[in-house]
């Protein structure tokens, strides 16, 4: 307690203690200040307290000492030990408390005076031995007591001498990393001390160098390993009273290694930033091998940010967004059972420069000022260049707009500025990343107005009207001005003429002036002119009066024919005074009269083909052969053009025919084909015949001799071809031919029939779909029907499908008189055309969900001969779309039933293969049945055929 005297008003009253604190948590002062109470005391709370009074009138303290008694406790407690005989050694024993502990011995829990040993020294707190015996081996006990009680410790003394005894297990193996130290370890217990030496395995002499070490518990460090140090090691403990060894094996592992990429990137800002982590280690570490990513020292958690704008997979940091905050260092660290590596990467984050600031106007002239600034911050990226930007009232007002640029390094530029303006500027930094915002807008500088400093440019003249010019020029812009009350003043003279010139004033940027002469040359000039005077002397150009219509006509002196569709036209320029302005070019109409093939007159249709420039001929391509046309030769100039020459009247030769529009196998036998063809859609001359060659072709790419025959009688328009092969396949060529030559051929495909086979011919006849059954009336014994199937939404030519009916004539008709009246024989007949109609529907439905074949491949494994020689002549390249047949063409030869087989099936009188569409999308073979051996199969738009009733 500190009780304070002393007049108004009251003293405080505060405790301390001198060189340390107060009891932290466990004081409190009571009665105003006056009592301090310390709870739960402690060794440690004593010591001086000093309680201070003080008011306005001074201060007095006052000191109290504090003395906390304990119990004893242990400072320093003795340790056992192990001598060998002879040896020396020390048992220390010290205890604090209050009051101070007293301190005794006791050797086998018996008063250490009780077995005094010659040579041995006593204190309170420590036994000192000298030429320890074995008789020295006992229990020492240390006893420390004060009025608060009594602690004790006890310590085992051992005299022993034993040959030494290595704990290590021999054999050990040991790996260490390439460059890290090894250690290898070789714990023993000797007594008397023993001394330890290693070896190389089977070498007899120790390890020598600095790079060798061995600790005092045994243990061999070599430092900076290399792959040399890999084997066995011996470790010798040696003493008086023996040796002994253990083996150790070192194995070297290779360093782990890594690479961090990119090396110190630059990252813009908001960008993606994306580091690789590669590793190496060794095989044998691998197992171990874990990776860590940190930031400035700090490491990041395995799965990154909580959200997800950095994520680390392993070997890859991925950082979204990527923000100034993220700019440091980063490292890759690699972690095995024996050695760690860490790799850093220094991130720079890259940002836009920020403004520039504080924009100074000095140096204030009519036409410039100086302009001064103080940069931004760069972000990590140095200013390139400024953009200095201004807005004027006299263009655009409110409309920024770029005056100049000046390097990154510069902080201040003298501007170059029009008369009559009142400025405003601003400056925006330029680094690699972007544009910085604009700074704020500097002060206003005006300047006075001046005249002009420059005239119109691009002047030019439009017509619409002969004799008449319409000048017009570019006027000058805002900022050009220089001052107010901006006219334009336009003179023109005859270019060469002694006249004077003639001049008007206007405001606007064009000007009409009439003159006397059509196409006449004027120097013309235009001058800007204000309040303030007049632009600098203007420079004249020559413009030209408006144009009129060529007058006259060019001479045509010939057309020379370059073969049946071409032909080259010469003539005569028209004089110059005719032009009435600028010549353009000349004009070649042409038309067609006639044709000579039957002398029928044609409409008149004009052609037209413009050859520009001065030239006296061209070429008039695509014409119709042998034919009749007229041509006109007209000039023309800017206005149009002039009249027509007097028309030439001349005649295209003959040329080569089209090919025949179709080609078709009509009949087959075994030894015989009949192919039927048509007339070319264009003749282009006199038919004198057609060409007709025909060559063996199978499914390799092998063919056979080429054979020909001349058909010399132009009104055929069918052959009949013998001593084929039987079951061989044929392709046929044939191509129509004036006194000019042969034109492109058309080809077609087809096999002749193997014994007792017969040949069909056509006959159409439609039948409607919405019928289940439908009776086909036979018209000619032994001929083909072909049903077509139609929607009746359908137009008549729209075929779905097509399939092949063959009639049988007499031969046959005693096959089927003795079933034919059977009712059994109607039902079956009307059973299958019924399941026959159902199975075509079916194919019809899947078919559409499917795709066309293309017959492309035979063409290419069967070329037509010529086909290569037909490129880049006249009428073109040959394609094989001119060889696809009609939809609904019947390719395919037909079979003849054998006599002796049965009459009841349908299918065996089917020849068609197994596919159930041709190449146009149609349906054929739906009555087919499996091919008998010999059968040959035709090409891809053939059509099967089955046996009707006659």
């Amino acid at each position: 307690m500190c009780s304070a005297l002393g007049q108004k008003p009251t003293p405080q009253v505060e405790w301390s203690k001198p060189g340390s604190e107060l009891p932290k948590g466990r004081e409190t002062k009571e009665n105003y200040g006056k009592t301090l109470k310390i709870e739960n005391i402690s060794y440690h709370d004593k010591g001086n307290y000093r309680c201070t009074a003080s008011n306005l009138l001074g201060k007095a303290s006052h000191d109290f000492h504090i003395i906390v008694q304990e119990p004893p406790r242990w400072k320093k407690k003795p340790q056992s030990a192990v001598y060998s005989t002879g040896s020396s050694g020390i048992l220390l024993c010290e205890a604090e408390g209050e009051p101070q502990p007293t301190i005794k011995w006791r050797v086998n829990g018996f008063p250490i005076e009780n077995h005094p040993f010659p040579g041995d020294v006593m204190f309170p707190r420590e036994i000192s031995f000298t030429n320890l015996q074995p008789n020295h081996t006992a229990v020492y006990q240390c006893e420390a007591s004060n009025i608060h009680g009594t602690i004790l410790a006890s310590a085992n003394i051992d005299v022993v001498d034993v040959v030494p005894l290595i704990k290590t297990k021999n054999e050990e193996n040991y790996a260490t990393v390439l460059g890290y130290s090894a250690f290898l370890h070789c714990e023993y217990f000797a007594s008397p001390k023993a001394t330890v030496i290693w070896e190389v395995a089977d070498e007899a002499h120790p390890l020598e160098g600095s790079r060798y070490h061995t600790h005092e518990n045994g243990t061999l460090e070599i430092y900076r390993t290399t792959e040399e140090d890999a084997g066995s090691y011996s470790c010798w403990v040696d003493n008086a009273m023996g040796k002994a060894v253990i083996t150790a094996n070192l194995d070297i592992r290779n360093a782990t290694k890594l690479k961090v990429s990119p090396k110190n990137p630059r990252i813009p800002k908001s960008h993606m930033l994306e580091l690789h982590c590669e590793s190496q280690c060794d095989s044998h570490l691998k197992h171990t091998l874990k990776l860590s990513w940190s930031k400035d020292g700090e490491t990041f958690d395995i799965n990154g940010t909580e959200d997800g704008r950095i994520v680390i997979d392993g070997a890859n940091l991925t950082i979204s967004n990527i923000s100034v905050e993220d700019q440091g260092i980063y490292s890759c660290s690699a972690q095995t059972a024996l050695d760690s590596i860490s790799e850093k990467t220094q991130v720079t984050v890259l940002g836009v420069p920020d403004p520039p600031g504080s924009l100074l106007l000095s140096e204030r002239q009519n036409r410039s000022v100086r302009l001064s600034w103080e940069a931004g911050d760069d972000h990590n990226s140095n200013i390139s260049e400024y953009i200095i930007e201004f807005e004027g009232n006299r263009e655009e007002p409110g409309k920024w707009q770029e005056l100049t640029r000046i390097p990154g390094e510069e902080t201040e530029a003298v501007l170059s500025l029009a008369p009559y303006v009142r400025y405003q500027f601003r400056v925006i930094a330029v680094n690699e990343v972007g544009r910085s915002y604009p700074s704020q807008p500097s002060d206003h500088h005006e300047t006075p107005p001046a005249a002009p400093d420059k005239n119109p440019q691009n002047i030019r003249v439009q017509a619409s009207q002969p004799k008449e010019m319409i000048i017009k020029w570019e006027p000058l812009k805002s900022m050009e001005q220089n001052g107010p009350g901006l006219e334009y003043r336009v003179s023109w003279k005859p270019q060469g003429a002694p006249e004077e010139w003639e001049e008007e004033t206007v405001t606007n940027h064009t000007l009409r002036v009439m003159t006397p002469t059509v196409y006449a040359p004027y120097d013309v000039q235009v001058q800007a002119i204000n309040q303030l005077g007049s632009g600098p002397e203007p420079q004249p150009v020559t413009l030209y009066s408006g144009e009129d219509y060529p007058s006259t006509a060019p001479v045509i002196h010939g057309v020379d024919v370059m073969n049946s569709t071409l032909v080259k036209v010469t003539w005569s320029s028209i004089p110059k005074e005719t032009v009435h302005g600028l010549l353009r070019g000349y004009q070649i109409n042409w038309w067609k009269t006639k044709s000579l093939l039957d002398g029928r007159t044609h409409p008149k249709e004009v052609n037209i083909l413009r050859f520009s420039g001065q030239r006296n001929s061209g070429m008039v391509p695509s014409l119709d052969a042998f034919s009749e046309y007229h041509l006109t030769v007209l000039a023309y100039n800017s206005k149009g053009a002039g009249p027509e020459s007097e028309a030439y009247i001349f005649q295209t030769p003959e040329g080569v025919p089209e090919q025949p529009s179709f080609l078709k196998v009509i009949k087959v036998d075994k030894d015989t084909a009949t192919l039927s063809w048509g007339l070319p859609k264009k003749l282009n001359g006199n038919l004198t015949g057609y060409l007709l060659q025909y060559q063996i072709i199978n499914d390799t790419y092998e063919i056979g001799e080429l054979n020909e025959i001349n058909v010399t009688t132009p009104s055929k328009s069918s052959w009949h071809l013998s001593n084929l092969n039987a079951t061989t396949k044929y392709k046929f060529y044939l191509k129509a031919c004036t006194s000019k030559g042969c034109g492109k051929p058309i080809s077609e495909e087809s096999a002749t029939l193997g014994e007792g086979s017969k040949g069909i011919r056509k006959i159409t006849e439609g039948v409607n779909l919405t019928q289940k059954i439908h009776p086909v009336e036979v018209l000619v014994p032994g001929a083909e029907h072909i049903v077509h199937l139609m929607t009746k939404n359908w137009g008549d030519n729209d075929s779905i499908f097509q399939d092949v009916i063959e009639t049988r004539g007499r031969e046959y008709a005693g096959l089927y008189d003795d079933i034919s009246t059977q009712g059994w024989f109607i039902g079956l007949m009307c059973a299958i055309a019924l399941l026959t109609l159902i199975l075509l529907t079916i194919c019809f439905v899947k078919r559409n969900r499917g795709g066309k074949y293309s017959v492309k491949e035979k063409e290419d494994l069967h070329p037509d001969p010529e086909v290569q020689s037909a490129k880049d002549e006249t009428f073109g390249e040959y394609s094989d779309s001119d060889e696809k047949p009609l939809k609904g063409s019947l390719r395919s030869l037909n079979r003849n039933m054998q006599p002796t087989e049965s009459a009841d099936s349908l299918v065996e009188y089917g020849e068609g293969d197994h596919s159930i569409f041709n190449e146009d999308g149609s349906f054929i073979g739906a009555y087919t049945g499996a091919k008998e051996k010999g059968s040959v199969e035709s090409n891809g738009s053939s059509t099967a055929t089955f046996p009707l009733r006659a």
